[in-house]
């Protein structure tokens, strides 16, 4: 295995099991994975500068093959049923391992990034991705440590991306060929068959779901927050295309997040680096600051061009109405940076 990157002196992916990938390429830079993903011909450049991708036959979640393994740490502390779908420890070892035979021989991308933007609440993790644009998702949507930390990096969860690979649910036992599912025992997030990046940051937020309130005392929540001038936080509740992003967007406030965050003791803290924002209907009138950071090292996913053009058409919708862009939470001018604010004392819940 060759091994490029940034990493630090003891990583490996023998851990996982992913020893012969032919090259392991660790955290590469935004522009050398647009560049990447040029090379193999999966994407291309919009007119700002954002790439563009498409995510295949899956352009949203799929709730129904997300699955958490049941073992002696979850069977009495998960609520079973049609959101959390049992998967047997045995089946997951197997497809894990069919997983890594298929990714054998092929280059991966690895991200070292975190989650939890209050320190005390930090939870490190290492993304390892079948293609290039995932893991620019993975630098956008996660928290990215410095080059300091990130040569003296320890992952306390494991997220393996392989869209390519197709379960069979005879040997499997999944329900179809594409799967996200939960380990919490091993710490490992394991998705395939589908391409659709939301699958990475919504693991994620499963996992601190349980782990945050069942181990740390903190709530986590589906929201977005902003700060006022006089360091009020505010939050903004409600299910996704109410309006979320849109009104935490506000040019007055500064951004702590769009869409996951903790509430602790003391503190609201955005999960995230960064937001994963509806593209529908986009415009520069209804939402400046958006569309202004739909730029250089942002990625827009399932669009369509203006024909002739590498203009983004915003209002067509022929692939899908859940058109996404994922962009660094730097990319907003007005951002929170660390992403953290006091207790809130205002609460809004949204209805469509």
């Amino acid at each position: 295995m060759n091994e490029f990157g940034l990493k630090a002196e003891n990583a490996s992916l023998k851990d996982l099991g992913l020893q012969h990938v032919a090259a392991a390429y660790w955290n590469l830079t935004p522009a050398e994975l647009v560049e990447e993903t040029i090379i193999r011909g999966e994407g291309v450049l919009t007119d700002t500068g954002a790439l563009a991708i498409d995510t295949g036959e899956f352009t949203g979640r799929s709730p129904k093959d997300r699955f958490v393994v049941c073992d002696a740490k979850t069977e009495n502390t998960v609520w079973w049923g049609d959101v959390n779908i049992k998967f047997s420890p045995e089946n997951f070892d197997k497809l894990y391992n069919r997983v890594a035979a298929y990714l054998a021989g092929k280059d991966v991308y690895v991200r070292d990034s975190y989650a939890c933007a209050d320190p005390a609440y930090r939870t490190n993790i290492r993304v390892v991705t079948e293609f290039p644009w995932s893991n620019i998702f993975a630098n956008n949507l996660f928290l990215r440590p410095t080059e300091e930390e990130v040569l003296n990096f320890t992952p306390e969860w494991n997220i393996v991306c392989a869209p390519g690979f197709l379960a069979d649910p005879a040997i499997d036992g999944t329900r179809q060929h594409n799967f996200a599912i939960l380990n919490f025992t091993k710490k490992i997030i394991l998705i395939g068959g589908t391409g659709y990046t939301g699958e990475i940051k919504k693991g994620i937020f499963s996992v601190l779901n349980y782990v945050l309130p069942h181990e740390k005392g903190v709530l986590s929540m589906h929201c977005s927050a902003n700060i006022g001038a006089k360091g009020d936080t505010a939050i903004f509740f409600g299910l996704s295309g109410t309006g979320k992003t849109t009104l935490s967007a506000d040019p007055e406030r500064q951004l702590i997040g769009d869409d996951e965050h903790g509430w602790a003791e003391k503190s609201v803290f955005n999960f995230e680096g960064g937001c994963y924002a509806k593209c529908i209907d986009l415009t520069a009138e209804k939402e400046p600051q958006i569309f202004n950071a739909i730029k250089s090292g942002a990625l827009v996913e399932n669009i369509e061009f203006f024909e002739g053009t590498r203009t983004v058409d915003y209002a067509n919708t022929s692939k899908t109405e859940n058109t996404r862009v994922a962009y660094p939470i730097n990319h907003i001018d007005n951002a929170a940076i660390p992403s953290v604010g006091a207790a809130p004392k205002k609460h809004f819940l949204l209805n469509s």
